[in-house]
């Protein structure tokens, strides 16, 4: 017999600007809690040092999280130049120290900078929470055990130097899925010849979510302080996906996507995913798959109208 989770059906998503020294997980948990929920996830971890945009899944929402945490993002980074940690940031022991080149300008920083704009590869940090048979790797690195990481393709769509200061550069960053910030500001250390490591990160921008849309977790509780509900501030679980085209479905068609049969729409995508809606509702994700000589909608992750 199934065990019945406690708590209340709640969907959508509420996007949390994530405060410094707390787990995404963490966040995850005390937000959940006062929104009474029964369900819900979160799309990608921030480190503690970390702050910024954290989408929250609740519900209905939470399939598609994987697509969320696909989505491209940008950060905000500070970078102590001439230092080396252990974890790639300041919460690491430092490793080592060399001194910053003399007359470090903007035109030199920026014609490092070059070299990692587009397709780059990296190899993962140690301390990332990237899995290895099972187990993220920060649980090797706090063993003491190194694991042998490839290097593994990226994309940096935006690299913009904001500041240069004697030992320190800010940088603005818009990047593909799998982007370790860390690691990206550690490899220009290096390509500057002293070594880097971040030493403040927030994200800006995730699953089309800005920090505008972001609210901090104590204006949440501040809120229910006040007996508010919070329902009102989810937005729609299709919110972030406007990546997808849209497609309207009509009666028939709608109950065939419902039954987990596919559907043939004239004129629709030639394949990839789309945005399924019935008259008045959102219903989910399809994919438009070609066969033959045409093509046809599968229902991929449908959503329960509650």
């Amino acid at each position: 017999m199934s065990r019945r989770r406690k708590g209340r059906n709640v969907n959508g998503i509420l996007v949390i600007d994530k405060p410094q020294g707390i787990t995404s997980n963490g966040i995850l948990q005390r937000v959940k809690a006062l929104m009474g929920a029964a369900k819900a996830g979160h799309t990608g971890a921030l480190d503690p040092l970390a702050t910024g945009v954290l989408p929250l899944c609740f519900g209905e929402a939470t399939k598609f999280s994987q697509v969320m945490l696909d989505s491209d993002k940008a950060y905000v980074t500070t970078a102590r130049l001439g230092v080396r940690t252990e974890t790639g940031d300041s919460e690491g022991a430092v490793v080592a120290e060399r001194p910053v080149p003399e007359g470090l300008t903007e035109a030199v920083v920026e014609a490092v900078l070059a070299r990692f704009r587009g397709d780059i590869e990296q190899v993962p940090s140690m301390y990332s929470a990237l899995k290895h048979k099972g187990r993220p790797l920060y649980e090797y690195a706090r063993e003491g055990v190194e694991v042998d990481r490839p290097a593994r393709p990226v994309m940096i769509y935006e690299l913009t130097l904001l500041a240069v200061r004697e030992t320190e550069i800010d940088l603005a960053v818009k990047c593909s899925k799998g982007t370790y910030i860390r690691s990206l500001v550690e490899d220009i250390g290096e390509a500057l010849g002293c070594g880097a490591h971040v030493t403040a990160l927030r994200r800006t921008l995730a699953a089309g979510f800005t920090l505008a849309d972001a609210r901090p977790v104590e204006q949440l509780e501040a809120l229910r302080e006040q007996g508010e509900s919070l329902d009102g501030l989810l937005a729609s679980p299709d919110a972030a996906l406007t990546m997808f085209p849209e497609l309207r479905l009509d009666g028939q068609q709608l109950v065939s996507i419902l039954n987990g049969q596919p559907v043939r729409i004239p004129g629709h995508p030639a394949s990839g995913l789309v945005r399924l809606f019935g008259p008045d509702r959102f219903v989910g994700l399809g994919e438009s798959i070609t066969e033959g000589e045409g093509s046809k909608i599968m229902p991929r992750r449908l959503v329960q109208n509650s």
